[in-house]
């Protein structure tokens, strides 16, 4: 009896101390899980950056490895808490985080089946369920479960973790929290969604693959109308809203995540943020471009057409090469004149096939499209359309790295020479002999100190200056072109506009301009450079209903082909080539290949944007005058042949 007794009184002690040593411990974890609970108490999950046009449409979504948008509590209508709470959770803002006659009779009905069969989780604990521990079924597990979620229902308002939760959790389909879902599936804000598309969003955390509306679109609106329903028989909706919500069928977007429209522009903006932002990809920004999506899909659909037109005229040669064929890329930039703002950016003929941007990493030899810069020159110091330029050939001596002398002796693209030309037939029909000899006159060393003002970077120490033997990419030469399109004020390009944080707070960019020559300057080489599309060799560039201005190039042997033009206000420069800088094939060149992208890209704009300029303005100042049957322009600096100071026209032919 005395054993017996003492037996019962050790046992009760070593329970005691059990239960007291157990209960210290759960006191003491609870108090220090403060650090495992860290990252939902300071939530900062990762955002999907947003890169959006001018206009605000957006052109793509970039994130890591969760795609998800941020709403703020006060800005999710409050059906959606009320569908959430009726079929999740409708005591959520009684209990202290755990619901204990829910838990009583899940435990009874697992008993009965000897495995989990029902859970019992509130609403705080499906959020540290999913954003603190694994999903395996163990009491290890479902033990920290409890203990967290009623640790974060003292740390955090009701609110809160309400706000959490709905950006937290997944929603199928690649999309974490309920603003990306509506905005995913229905195209929507949340403040536009229905109640039945809001009832298949709170219903699908449950199960997100089987009730995916856009796989499983029948269980899924099964799914939303149990939510109607419950919301109905507990009194949160009316009958009239609970019938029309239960006969509704929404329509469901099948999207990709990144909904990518212009996949060179989205790769150029990453590469020039990347290292301002480190958090570039996850830090929910908001990026406004200078881009039109209109007008980037116009330079796409346009740079695809003149590649299929080269590929047509190659089929129908008995020298047809699908392999060189295959080689044929392209390139195109287009920006408004004024601004320097990159309205369309596109780097190959097929992102899918190459990702490599041709348009901003591509460095090519432009060309006689280089002409109408040195031409801009010329006319800076008085010459004028109808100043009189020596088309005639010359031969020139010269020696490389000690070898023996050489001799170069260019031609003319049709072989022949005229004698003397006006500057405006010169660059008309793209005289390489007289645009040689011009710089010829003037001086290399003070065509190149012009051209350097520009901002022309890497000009070769010789003539071959004259027929655009610089290496650029279409970027760049955009940029140098903006001092013809601009009427002499130089413009940098810029693609971003502002990048705006997840906070509110947004920094903006500005580009630089330059004066370099005055508008009336500027104009006699525009309106020369009118005619080069009128009646030159840029002829399949014209567009009806409006004035276009540009320049031709084609390289040695058809290895690189440009059209470089602008209307009124945009500019526009077009390239084609081989990527191993190998010849084209026979017959392609820049009014033959690249004019034709240029002009199919005009006559799309003109149809999405009627608005845009249609002719040019001629500066008040400007003098004209006939020469001939030709109307030519005139300034106080570049002076009508009557009173221009003009050499012998012997004296010129003396070499």
């Amino acid at each position: 009896m005395i054993r017996s007794v003492f037996s019962a009184k050790n046992f009760f002690i070593a329970f005691l101390f059990i239960g007291v040593g157990l209960s210290l411990y759960i006191a003491y974890y609870y108090n220090q899980i403060k650090y495992e609970i860290n990252t939902l108490v300071d939530y900062h999950p990762t955002l999907t950056t947003q890169i959006f046009d001018r206009n605000g449409d957006k052109i793509a979504n970039i994130f890591n490895k969760e795609h998800r948008y941020f709403v703020h509590f006060e800005d999710i209508p409050p059906q959606i808490i009320e569908a959430l709470l009726a079929i999740e959770d409708t005591m959520f803002f009684e209990h202290p985080g755990i619901n204990i006659d829910a838990i009583l009779r899940a435990i009874i009905k697992d008993v009965k089946a000897r495995k989990f069969v029902e859970g019992a989780s509130t609403i705080t604990q499906q959020l540290v369920k999913n954003t603190l521990l694994t999903r395996e079924k163990k009491l290890s597990r479902k033990f920290k479960e409890v203990l967290f979620s009623l640790k974060i229902e003292t740390l955090l308002t009701k609110e809160e973790i309400l706000e959490r939760y709905l950006n937290q959790i997944y929603y199928g389909h690649g999309y974490y929290g309920i603003k990306t879902a509506a905005n995913g599936y229905y195209h929507k804000d949340l403040d536009d969604l229905s109640l039945k598309e809001i009832a298949v969003l709170v219903g699908l955390p449950k199960a997100p693959s089987y009730y995916s509306p856009t796989r499983h679109y029948e269980q899924a609106m099964g799914r939303g109308n149990r939510v109607v329903s419950r919301m109905y028989s507990i009194g949160w909706i009316d009958e009239n809203s609970y019938e029309q919500a239960l006969q509704e069928t929404p329509e469901v977007f099948n999207d990709t995540l990144t909904q990518n429209k212009a996949p060179y522009i989205v790769d150029e903006v990453m590469r020039q943020l990347r290292s301002e932002f480190k958090d570039i990809k996850g830090g929910g920004y908001k990026i406004h471009t200078t881009i039109d999506i209109r007008m980037q899909e116009a330079a796409r659909k346009a740079l695809k057409e003149g590649y299929d037109l080269s590929v047509q005229r190659a089929q129908k040669s008995e020298d047809y090469n699908q392999t060189l064929m295959d080689k044929l890329q392209g390139a195109m930039v287009s920006l408004e004149s004024n601004t320097g703002n990159i309205l369309a950016l596109v780097g190959g003929i097929d992102y899918k096939v190459s990702q490599y941007n041709r348009a901003t990493q591509g460095k090519r030899q432009p060309g006689s499209a280089f002409k109408p810069l040195i031409y801009q020159v010329a006319v800076d110091l008085g010459y004028s359309g109808a100043s009189q330029l020596v088309d005639i050939a010359r031969t020139y001596d010269y020696e490389l790295d000690g070898e023996e002398k050489k001799k170069w002796k260019p031609k003319n693209y049709g072989k022949d020479y005229k004698g003397f030309i006006s500057l405006r037939e010169a660059l008309v029909h793209s005289r390489n002999l007289a645009t040689i000899n011009l710089v010829t006159d003037i001086g290399l060393t003070t065509m190149r100190r012009a051209l350097s003002k520009y901002h022309i970077q890497d000009l070769p120490p010789d003539l071959s200056l004259a027929l655009g033997s610089i290496t650029v990419s279409p970027l760049n030469f955009s940029y140098y072109y903006t001092v013809l399109s601009n009427y002499g004020t130089q413009v940098e390009p810029i693609l971003i506009r502002s990048v705006e944080n997840s906070y509110g707070e947004e920094i903006t960019y500005e580009n630089e301009s330059e004066f370099q020559t005055t508008p009336e300057q500027a104009y006699i080489m525009i309106d020369v450079m009118k005619d080069v599309i009128k009646k030159g060799s840029g002829r399949r560039a014209k567009v009806w209903g409006i004035e276009l201005a540009g320049k031709t190039g084609t390289t040695n042997r058809g290895i690189d082909a440009w059209f470089c033009g602008f209307s009124p206000d945009i500019q526009t420069v077009v390239w084609y080539g081989n990527d191993d800088n190998t010849p084209m094939f026979k017959g392609e060149q820049g009014g033959r290949t690249a004019a034709p992208a240029f002009a199919s890209f005009y006559r799309q704009i003109l149809k999405t944007h009627p608005e845009i300029k249609r002719k040019f303005e001629i500066p008040e100042e400007m003098i004209s005058s006939y020469v001939g049957k030709q109307k030519e322009y005139f300034t106080e600096t570049s002076k009508p042949p009557r009173i221009q100071n003009t050499q012998d026209a012997d004296e010129e032919l003396l070499f």
